[in-house]
């Protein structure tokens, strides 16, 4: 059930954030796992679900939003419909990855972790993809490209949005 953060009912993420807590906070170092099934369950994690996990966990707010920030997988908002991920590991950088990322930041006219104002594309960085022999690299909505260029990128983003 994918929805954005205006319309999350507080019932609803009340009674979801409970189920998941109730089902995996006995697990042995439950905090990731919930916050993943949140973002399956949502589609990012509920900036109002932090003080229910904190206070179930037994954690402070603070360290969950950390978690929360500082795993690039998590997100505090909905994405976009298409979620655009570019790799900036070295090895990309020297095969043109710099210039591809400036050109999709310009032509989207969105920064890292944003999303189009239309909610067509979210823009993320990644730290490698693991087509080093293949660079630049990125992946569409989880599908992997190597040897990425503006226009193999704009085909697939257009095709997608008909």
């Amino acid at each position: 059930m994918r929805m954005d953060a205006a319309n999350v009912a507080e019932d609803v993420l009340k009674t979801s954030t409970d189920r998941i807590l109730s089902d995996l906070e006995g697990l042995e170092g439950p905090l990731l796992p919930i916050l993943h099934a949140l973002q399956d369950e949502f589609g990012f994690v509920p900036q109002q679900a932090v003080p229910l996990i904190a206070e179930r966990l037994n954690l402070g707010k603070a360290e969950v939003a950390g978690v929360i920030s500082f795993y690039h997988d998590f997100r505090a908002a909905p994405a976009g419909r298409r979620v655009l991920r570019v790799c900036r590991a070295e090895a990309c950088q020297s095969m043109g990855g710099n210039e591809l990322a400036q050109r999709l930041q310009e032509r989207l006219g969105i920064g890292w972790g944003e999303t189009t104002p239309d909610g067509a594309v979210t823009l993320e960085p990644v730290y490698c993809l693991g087509l080093c022999a293949c660079a630049p690299a990125v992946q569409v909505d989880g599908d992997l490209l190597g040897r990425a260029d503006i226009d193999r990128i704009e085909t697939i983003l257009s095709e997608a949005a008909r």
